[in-house]
């Protein structure tokens, strides 16, 4: 009877077990570079992306909310002292904040003066075009390009190694890390559907992102002119 032969036999029990990987996308029967590459590609083709969670940066913390695609991108950023949004429509940057963000950013670091906080008060929650010659520019860009982010946040360093099965949002994945202990970053891939790339830490403490929305579209448009501040060729110093 089978049952009596899998019952009997060390190999016959292995080969009873359930396979992993029955209904699901087979990536988890690759090795960890094909895993990590498959999850590459994928994400490399995508049009669209939400990418939500903390990073760590020459000591700086950051937490980001962003919804991404290759032609701009909307959300917010946390730091230790302020939130504020973000929107990038093609080449053209806007930064959202509340007053007490502006005045946080006086120069010199200084107590804001009356005059400080009258014209923070002018920028209170309204869209400010950052200029593309203003040394803000390329840094605040940065948040807002899905390519640069994609690329520098699920690079794994080291050998990389097969690890375990978990979860994240319902969705099966497999985790790939860079070095036996993931010290060089663990990537969870998903073994539903496509193999997106849906979670990643960092290596070092250095945060943790997830990854969702894939392809799923969203609308991005200037704010009107109501909205908008424009300072030319460099934002207001308050």
């Amino acid at each position: 009877m089978p049952f009596a032969l899998c019952a009997g036999l060390t190999v016959g029990l292995a080969a009873c077990a359930a396979d992993p990987d029955e209904g699901t996308n087979g990536v988890g029967r690759l090795s960890a570079p094909e895993i990590e590459g498959k999850a590459r590609s994928v994400a490399d083709t995508a049009k669209a992306v939400r990418l939500a969670g903390t990073l760590v940066s020459k000591g700086d913390t950051f937490k980001l909310n962003m919804q991404l695609k290759q032609d701009g991108a909307t959300g917010s950023v946390t730091t230790k002292n302020s939130t504020f949004e973000l929107l990038r429509v093609g080449e053209a940057l806007y930064l959202k904040a509340d007053a007490d963000f502006w005045t946080h950013d006086s120069q010199g670091g200084d107590s804001p003066t009356d005059a400080d906080a009258e014209a923070a008060d002018k920028l209170d929650d309204m869209y400010v075009k950052v200029p593309q010659g203003d040394p803000a520019y390329k840094q605040l860009r940065g948040f807002t390009d899905m390519d640069l982010l994609l690329k520098g946040l699920i690079g794994l360093h080291g050998e990389q190694v097969k690890g375990d099965r978990d979860q994240i949002g319902g969705v099966r994945t497999i985790k790939v890390k860079g070095g036996p202990a993931g010290e060089g970053g663990t990537l969870d891939v998903a073994l539903d559907g496509s193999p997106y790339p849906l979670r990643f830490a960092r290596g070092g403490g250095a945060g943790v992102v997830v990854l969702s929305e894939w392809n799923t579209d969203f609308p991005l448009a200037a704010p009107s002119k109501e909205e908008t501040l424009d300072y030319g060729k460099q934002l207001p110093r308050t």
